[in-house]
């Protein structure tokens, strides 16, 4: 639903057929499986255990002896089968996914809107062609008062004008045709600029135009216009990229002294006892080095000086600038490496925090348990977007964003499990009224004792 509002105002209009749609909306849910596998566990684990620990059984499992890591090692065998699972598909299937989706919606947006001509409204959508419709008859066919421009950007642009005629698409859905009838049309042939030019004007009783429909067609655009987003590439790949992207500061340096070391002429004459010249060029009968410039050469040499400054600035700022788009390419590569994994270690984490929180909470159904699968999956969620967003950035390195929500809920899902073998009243209202309860006693004992004393 996310994806389908924000692209309404490029699908609506197009003229979509109903397999376009279904093909995009099975390209949309399988990008959005790994996101939503981590959610179904940890909703799953908490209406499980919390179930349980309603009808008691929690408590019969440990009374039997079992403590409550060995009943849930099946279980954890489970999630770590669907953690490999959601990798594999994440690193096969999304990329294809991800591919499949980028090209049919850059089809879909640059295809033109779905043809319909309104009464008493220029269409322009016919490449060429503006065209008018006085009334359209019921049958949508019929058609009175035609006027159509013909933009040919020539002398003058063609009008052909008509009482009444017959619209309608060929079957094969490639042309429009027009059967006018009692009309003119009108042209002017010549010489732009000249007085020398021939105004025609045709009178006719039927006349046939067609207009080419082909531009309303979507276009095909073959898969590997895209293939070079770090979303469309499977680990293997990335470790490809980003061995290539590593080796780019060898390219820099030979770059940098094939464009900036020319503008600093003087460097090519530097050797060896160029720094001990420099102190003796620097003060010679106690001057400055510009005091020791002729007048009459002064200027020039300034001006060959910035110049020089100049183009090694424009040069250095060019190179920065490409280095840094570099490396924000390297960035989103490493981030795409580390999400292959990270959704995958979620399903765990999730399910680590789910299971040990259902059996503290022993509430089953949907009304507690999705409350607080929302709640931690929102805080994963946003830990997850903050980290990646940081980690794009350059503000942290690239495992501490994309690892963010990870290393919080890990220990988070630990705290919770050691409060479950323990039967911890941790979300029981009664123990902490039974707190609140003391802590009011207790400030009730100290104002008696200063009211008595």
């Amino acid at each position: 639903m996310q994806f389908f509002w924000l692209y309404i105002d490029d699908l609506v209009g197009k003229g979509l057929e109903l397999l376009t749609i279904l093909q995009l909306v099975v390209y949309v849910a399988a990008n959005v499986i790994p996101l939503a596998l981590p959610i179904a566990l940890l909703l799953s684990s908490i209406m499980t255990f919390g179930n349980l620990g309603e009808t008691f059984e929690i408590i019969a499992i440990k009374s039997a002896g079992i403590p409550l890591l060995r009943f849930m090692r099946p279980l954890l065998v489970v999630t770590m089968f669907i953690s490999g699972i959601a990798f594999l598909f994440s690193n096969n299937i999304i990329p294809v996914a991800q591919l499949k989706l980028a090209t049919i919606k850059y089809n879909i947006i640059v295809s033109k809107p779905s043809f319909d001509i309104k009464e008493g409204v220029f269409y322009d959508k016919i490449e060429g062609y503006v065209i008018k419709l006085g009334k359209k008859d019921k049958d949508d066919s019929t058609i009175h008062d035609i006027v159509i421009y013909e933009r040919n950007y020539n002398l003058q642009d063609n009008i052909l004008i008509a009482q009444d005629g017959i619209m309608r698409v060929t079957p094969d859905k490639q042309f429009l045709e027009f059967i006018l009838h009692n009309g003119v049309r009108y042209t002017e042939r010549g010489m732009r600029m000249t007085k020398n030019t021939e105004y025609v004007r045709l009178g006719f009783n039927t006349y046939k135009k067609v207009f080419d429909l082909k531009s309303f067609s979507m276009s095909n655009t073959t898969d590997s216009a895209f293939r070079y987003d770090p979303k469309m590439l499977s680990i293997r790949q990335l470790n490809t990229m980003i061995d290539s992207l590593h080796r780019t500061d060898s390219f820099y340096i030979k770059r940098f002294e094939v464009e900036v070391n020319p503008t600093v002429s003087f460097t090519r004459y530097a050797d060896t006892g160029w720094l001990k010249t420099m102190p003796a060029l620097k003060s010679i009968n106690n001057k400055p080095f510009d005091a020791q410039i002729p007048d009459s050469i002064k200027r020039y040499i300034y001006e060959r000086s910035l110049n020089q400054i100049s183009s090694m600035k424009s040069g250095t700022a060019m190179i920065n600038e490409d280095f840094r788009r570099k490396m924000l390419t390297l960035g989103s590569h490493k981030i795409e490496w580390h999400r292959k994994f990270t959704l995958s270690v979620a399903c765990l984490v999730l399910f680590l925090i789910g299971a040990p929180l259902g059996a503290i909470i022993r509430k089953g159904g949907l009304g507690a348990p999705l409350v607080f699968a929302i709640v931690f999956f929102v805080v994963f969620h946003l830990l997850n977007t903050f980290g990646e967003r940081l980690a794009h950035e350059g503000v942290i390195s690239v495992f501490s964003g994309m690892w963010l929500s990870t290393m919080v809920l890990i220990p988070v899902g630990v705290f919770l499990t050691y409060k479950a073998m323990r039967d911890s009243q941790l979300f029981n209202q009664e123990a902490y009224y039974r707190i609140y309860k003391r802590v009011v006693n207790f400030i009730g004992k100290l104002r008696l004792q200063k009211v008595n004393n």
